[in-house]
Formats: structure tokens, sequence, C-alpha cells
């Protein structure tokens, strides 16, 4: 039986009005109706359901509607806004529309204001919403049914959703996405598109085809040992970093971090990666290695080694990571989950499905390796198939894009023509074609590169 101060505080919350602010929300709606392009400002910092009374946030949505369906700035004046509120029930009859608009328009201070009103508003829905969370959460507590770690990871999550500005209540109306659909358009038509297309992984061709490391997709890169899978992931990881600037996390679950950074060593200094394992250097290749320790440990890349590690531990990290670009993990195989069975498909999809949503919450690209299954090695053609991934379960379902790497000189050192030449498979491609893309491995510096002079459409020529 719940406690009768539980009790008593659930009630508290039910009688006390929850945080807002009348006068800025009118202010906002009275600074659109005198400056109408002030409507963009205002969109910047809140969205329909920042507004507490219920009337001013459809008559927000209906300015926003007008504003996304094409409507003039200088044609969404008082007139046409009564009209279409009346139309749409905001107001029972004209003259009850006619008098608030015109309060609204008489009271707002200056128009020219409306950023510092739109702030009051979004924190006033802030305080609101964590007042939402602490309600459910103590619900939830006195109810007794949830273990207290389960209780602490939904109020993290909570949270950490009305940190990144993210509607904690649940259905959202088309019209209202709209809103971030039309800005995002924008963005990635405009002179600073760099900025919102997915980020560069190097790699012109793998770009080309998969439109870079897009936010919130889970990317797949899977190969048999001794095909570059780790160096290539550490070579996109230092790509992206530099192309935006934005932070990388690293997760290897089967190296150590001295042993990932040697790697990069070897990339950046160009300095044979045995001699590094041994220690046997020339006194010029130190000068270069001094030079790249100085140019990597200026990246924005984090570590860990973590062995055993679940999606829920992982992603407790990575919410506190600031401005966070892009998740690697070596390998999918070695990581934990809660689901504790037998059957090992049930437990990689598990691990995949939450994969998928992490990235989704993170809105990053999460870059997740793989093995394959030993059975490409009895075929005679032994480029990988999705099928071959190893316990796949729900990987090639929940993998927005599936990357393969493949080496002839692997498999028939004396009939391969190219021994540095490795494939790079793009077997599934949630936003476009699927291709094969030449790439050149180079073994001794851990690191792949694009062909010279190649011109050749996507695929292998």
């Amino acid at each position: 039986m719940p406690d009768s101060r539980f009790s008593e505080l659930q009630e508290g919350f039910a009688e006390r009005s929850l945080p807002h602010s009348t006068e800025a929300e009118q202010s906002v709606l009275g600074a659109i109706l005198l400056a109408p392009e002030m409507l963009s400002v205002a969109l910047e910092y809140i969205r329909p359901e920042t507004f507490y009374v219920e009337q001013h946030k459809e008559l927000f949505r209906l300015m926003v509607a007008m504003y996304t369906t094409g409507t003039q700035a200088e044609q969404m004046d008082y007139v046409v806004v009564l009209n279409e509120a009346v139309r749409q029930g905001i107001f029972e009859n004209e003259a009850e529309g006619r008098r608030y608009l015109t309060s609204l328009a008489e009271t707002v201070p200056s128009a020219d204001n409306i950023a510092s009103y739109c702030k009051i508003l979004a924190e006033k829905y802030c305080a609101r919403s964590l007042a939402t969370v602490a309600r459910d959460l103590l619900k939830e507590v006195t109810m007794g049914t949830e273990s207290a770690q389960t209780l602490l990871d939904s109020a993290e999550q909570r949270i950490y959703d009305i940190r990144q500005g993210r509607d904690t209540h649940g259905l959202v109306p088309i019209r209202d996405v709209m809103v971030d659909t039309y800005r995002h358009l924008g963005d990635i038509s405009g002179p600073d598109r760099e900025k919102y297309v997915g980020a560069k992984t190097g790699f012109s061709r793998l770009d080309a085809v998969t439109g870079g490391m897009n936010n919130s997709d889970l990317v797949i890169l899977a190969a048999r040992p001794g095909m570059g899978k780790t160096s290539f992931a550490l070579n996109l990881a230092s790509n992206v970093t530099r192309h935006t600037g934005r932070t990388v996390a690293i997760y290897s679950l089967e190296m150590s971090m001295e042993q990932l950074v040697s790697r990069m060593l070897s990339t950046e200094a160009l300095v044979d990666s045995h001699k590094l394992r041994t220690g046997r250097l020339e006194p010029k290749e130190w000068g270069r290695i001094a030079t790249s320790a100085d140019v990597l440990s200026g990246m924005n890349i984090y570590l860990s080694e973590a062995t055993g590690i679940t999606v829920s531990q992982m992603k407790a990290q990575l919410r506190r990571v600031k401005n966070l670009g892009m998740v690697v993990i070596d390998y999918l195989q070695l990581m934990d989950a809660p689901l504790k069975s037998e059957n090992r498909v049930l437990v990689i999809s598990d691990i995949t499905r939450n994969l998928k949503l992490m990235a989704k919450e993170l809105n990053v690209p999460v870059l997740l390796l793989s093995q394959l299954n030993r059975g490409v090695e009895s075929r005679t053609d032994k480029r990988p198939m999705m099928s071959d991934l190893r316990e796949s379960g729900s990987i090639e379902q929940d993998a927005d894009i599936i990357l393969f790497l493949y080496n002839d000189f692997y498999y028939m050192k004396e009939k391969s023509t190219a021994p540095n030449i490795t494939e790079c498979i793009v077997a599934k491609n949630r936003h476009g074609e699927t291709a094969t893309i030449k790439l050149v491995w180079d073994p001794q510096f851990t690191r792949f590169s694009t062909p010279e002079n190649d011109d050749a459409p996507p695929g292998v020529s």
C-alpha cells in the first residue's frame, strides 16, 4: 500500500498550476501579428507544444502552418489569421477573435523583443516537462512494480530527452514535425549545407553512394579476420572528426586502447606498424611520430576498452559526451545484453535493436563492426553476403547501411593481379543504391585510401 506521504505529494502535483507565463505567450503571438517575419525567429526557440494555454498553442500552430505551406510573411496579417482561426474553431465567432487578436497586438511591448519572450516560454516549458517527469516517476515508485535500476534508467532517459528539446508527452501532430522538416530542407539546400549533410568518411566514392555517415544511422561493417575492418573503422573515425570537429567515441572490446592508438599513429605518421610494435624505430621516424602524436592528441576522440559493456551502460556514458558526432563499436559479438539466453541469435538481435534505438536517440551515426560466419570460406566466391553475418538475427533489418570488406589477394595470393585492392561492398543502403567501391589497402601503415585516377562510376569495373 503506498505511503500516505507519497499520496499527499501526488495530490499536491495535481493541485498546483504548472509553470507558465500567459503574458509571455501573448507577447510572442502579438509580436508575430505586428511583424510576421518574426515567426522565423520564434521557431529557433519554441514549438506549438511550448505554449501552456491551449488557445495560444492552436494560434501558434496555425501561424506555423501558414508559414510552412508558403504563405508570404506580408500576407500573414491580422485579417488572414483571424479568418482562419475562426474557421478552425479557435474562436467561437469573428467578434471574439477580433477582440482577442487586437488585444494581443496592442499589449506586446515590442516585436523586436520576441527572442526574449520565447526564451521565457522555453524555460517554463522545460520546468513543466520536469514536473511531469517527477510526477510520473513518483507514481511509478509508489506502485512498486519496477526495480530501482529500471526507474533510474527511465529517469535518466526522460531528463536527457528534455535536455535535447524533445517532447516527452507522446504523439506529435505531423504539422508540428513539418516545421523541422521544412527548416532541414532549407539547411541542406543552403550555402552551409556541409554542416547538415552526413559527415564525410574521407572516401569520396563511399560518400557519393551513402551520403556519408548520417545521423541516427546504424552502419554495420563486417569482414573476415585479416581484411582490415578495425583499421578501416579507425580511418573513418579520424576522417569524421577532422571533417566535422565533433567528438568520436570508440569502444574497443577486443584490442587495448594502446593498440588502437598505435595503429592510428602508424596511419598518421606513415611509420610501419610492425616497427611501432617492436620499438625498432629510426631517428627520422621518431620526429614524424612526435608530430603525429600532437595531431592525434588534439582530435576529439574518446576511447574505451570496457569489455562486456551493455547498450544501456554505453548510452549512459555517451549522453555525457559533449558535441558527440559518431560512435564506433569493435565489435558486436563481444557486447553484453540484459537478455540472458543460450540462443545467441536472440541476444545479438536484442543488442542490434537497442543500438539502432541508441543511434536514433543520440542522433549520431553508430558504426558497428561485426564478425562473419566461417561458411564464407567454403564457397568458391568468397565475397561476403548478408547471410554471412554471424548470429545475424535482426542485424540485416536493424542496419541502415551494411558494408563488407573483401580482398581477393587474401585467398588467392598467386592468382591475384591487384594485391592491395580491397572491395568495400555496400550490400544494403537505406538511402540509395548498393555498390562495390575499390579502395587501396596499405597494411604497412594500416591505412585505406582511394585509388588514384579512379574516375569510373561506383562499382567494380
